[in-house]
């Protein structure tokens, strides 16, 4: 396996390993940003309204259960006919991967909107705060957390799955495990794997870094280092967050 990833002739070319992490990177990314676009805005109306819950419990974990490969194949049947071109096979593909991508989600937003503190909300709104205002300066900021962590677990399970895109003959790194066993290659099929697992790992590190980055310190219980207007600096150990100073 490392003689594998060491050889230069495997870097190179139209079916080199930077080529195939391309191709994976591609279906993974567009598949997560429309699930997001389906699922993060439903999760907010469900959290808002507390209408269609039973959608979180009954369709998040039927999604769930879905055979991916299985799947895979029946829309490749009932599509690939309509569409001539190589898009009759990446469109089931992306299919199978916002499926894959939409429960946690929707979960995670749907839980983050509903665990805001109601004493929060009740504060803004005595304020006089529209609905609108307080879901975006209230409910959303503090359900930040919950919602990465949905988007990061669906990114995780897209870029493990997107593999089965190599199954009806299209790339990213899950032709490394498809033609490995064609060949009885193991070396190559390992390899394979083991560039998956580093690509989700460099993700998932990704976005919590991010995540860290963008949340309110309020929130992560971090401290900061706080100037009070005289111009004396707290220490980090006692330091509020700005605002509260």
């Amino acid at each position: 396996m490392i003689n594998y990833l060491f050889d230069p002739a495997h870097w190179s070319g139209a079916d080199g390993i930077p080529t195939l992490i391309g191709e994976h990177l591609i279906y993974s990314l567009i598949a997560l940003a429309i699930a997001a676009v389906i699922a993060v805005p439903l999760g907010i109306y469900i959290g808002v309204t507390g209408k269609g819950v039973f959608m979180i419990a009954g369709l998040a974990n039927a999604l769930r259960a879905l055979p991916s490969v299985g799947l895979l194949i029946l829309l490749v049947l009932l599509i690939s006919p309509a569409f001539p071109s190589k898009m009759g096979y990446i469109l089931p593909s992306l299919i199978v991967l916002v499926l894959l991508a939409v429960p946690p989600i929707l979960t995670n937003t749907y839980a983050g909107v509903r665990a805001v503190d109601a004493a929060a909300v009740d504060a803004a709104r005595g304020m006089g705060f529209r609905t609108m205002k307080i879901l975006t300066d209230v409910q959303l900021p503090c359900s930040l957390p919950l919602m990465l962590s949905g988007v990061r677990s669906a990114l995780l399970q897209i870029i493990s799955t997107a593999t089965i895109a190599a199954y009806i003959s299209l790339g990213g790194l899950g032709r490394l495990l498809i033609d490995g066993k064609a060949q009885n290659d193991y070396s190559q099929m390992v390899a394979g794997a083991v560039l998956v697992a580093l690509l989700a790992l460099f993700f998932d590190q990704l976005l919590a870094f991010i995540t860290r980055r963008v949340v309110s310190p309020g929130l992560t219980r971090r401290t900061v280092k706080a100037t009070l207007p005289s111009g004396e600096v707290i220490p980090s150990e006692t330091a509020k967050t700005p605002t509260a100073v």
